[in-house]
């Protein structure tokens, strides 16, 4: 018999291996390496929803950062319920979805396709509807993943996202660091222990990240949400400046998602103000600004944000699984959440 959250504890523990498999088989991006001069594309738009969603957020960011073409997330409902006539002629649509499978991602699809877009998916099931009708498909090489709340899903979709758009703008990176950096964090038994024994169920949460780190500031809000059934709000620092800072309290938990080579100064704004009521704060990461007694959660040290951020997802991964177990839920199978969400 399994103990709770035995399962995620162990997909979240192959992050690693599944980096090297990835990397390792990198070539396979060769494929597509002319593909936005041979197709003459003009923009880039990403398909996803749930924690996939998340991972299309961290794919805009790089698309805008690293190729500076027009970039958006698509919406489903456009098609699936407003039957909307598509003109996608020199558009790349890009679909991210851990099962393959949600009739509405494959409904919008299929539509571009008819429209003129060039369709690249990436999926765990290379059999799935999304990867058999692309014209280019990245498996996540994660093999089965049966919790219900993503992991190393999640982990792999970043990866492949940044290989992608790296394959197009020439960059390189040292991947075995990654790997290393991934390695660590999933083998610390003490990674999260500090946090975990802080939080509380009966507290407002906030997950706030800026840039790169933005996505994973979702992804923690979202796991969190799902394993531990409690509200949790997941927004860039930026917005949160913009209303939802209102509504802070000194009961607030705040959590700040800050990858190593984080920007200087890129959050100092919102924890400046978030100080003036909530003196301790919690982060995610080894770069910003804690001080005093703010606790830590230890990240990776890759060469810079952007990896960083891809390794950190382990450390955001592990607090949800590890608060949901302190809690009496069981993370592997939430109530009321199954493993492929069919949305219509």
């Amino acid at each position: 018999m399994n103990h709770i959250g035995e399962i995620m504890a162990s997909e979240i523990s192959e992050t690693p291996s599944i980096f090297a498999r990835i990397i390792e088989n990198s070539s396979i991006f060769d494929g597509v390496k002319n593909l936005l001069d041979d197709k003459k594309i003009r923009s880039i738009l990403i398909l996803a929803r749930g924690t996939s969603d998340n991972a299309a957020h961290f794919l805009k960011y790089l698309v805008e950062t690293q190729l500076g073409l027009p970039c958006g997330l698509t919406s489903p409902s456009s098609v699936t319920i407003y039957h909307s006539t598509l003109h996608y002629e020199g558009t790349l649509i890009i679909a991210i979805s851990q099962s393959g499978q949600s009739p509405d991602l494959v409904g919008f699809a299929t539509s571009a396709k008819n429209a003129g877009a060039t369709l690249i998916s990436m999926t765990n099931d290379d059999h799935s509807p999304l990867a058999t009708m692309a014209d280019f498909h990245f498996s996540l090489s994660a093999g089965p993943e049966l919790a219900v709340a993503a992991t190393k899903s999640y982990s792999a979709q970043l990866l492949i996202s940044y290989l992608l758009v790296s394959t197009w703008s020439g960059k390189i990176f040292d991947g075995q660091l990654l790997i290393s950096q991934a390695e660590k964090l999933a083998s610390n038994r003490d990674l999260v222990l500090q946090a975990v024994g802080a939080l509380s169920r009966d507290r407002e949460i906030v997950v706030l990240g800026r840039g790169f780190a933005y996505p994973n500031a979702r992804e923690a809000a979202l796991k969190i949400q799902e394993t531990v059934k409690v509200s949790v709000q997941g927004l860039s620092t930026a917005d949160y400046l913009h209303g939802p800072i209102s509504a802070l309290t000194p009961n607030t938990q705040v959590l700040l998602i800050a990858p190593f080579h984080i920007p200087s100064g890129s959050m100092e704004e919102a924890v400046s103000k978030i100080r003036l009521q909530v003196p301790t704060l919690m982060w995610i990461g080894n770069g910003g600004s804690p001080r005093g007694n703010d606790i830590v959660i230890p990240g990776s040290q890759c060469e810079d944000e952007i990896v960083s951020t891809i390794a950190d997802a382990i450390s955001l991964q592990r607090l949800a699984m590890e608060f949901a177990v302190r809690s009496g839920f069981d993370p592997d199978a939430p109530e009321g959440l199954s493993k492929v969400t069919l949305t219509n």
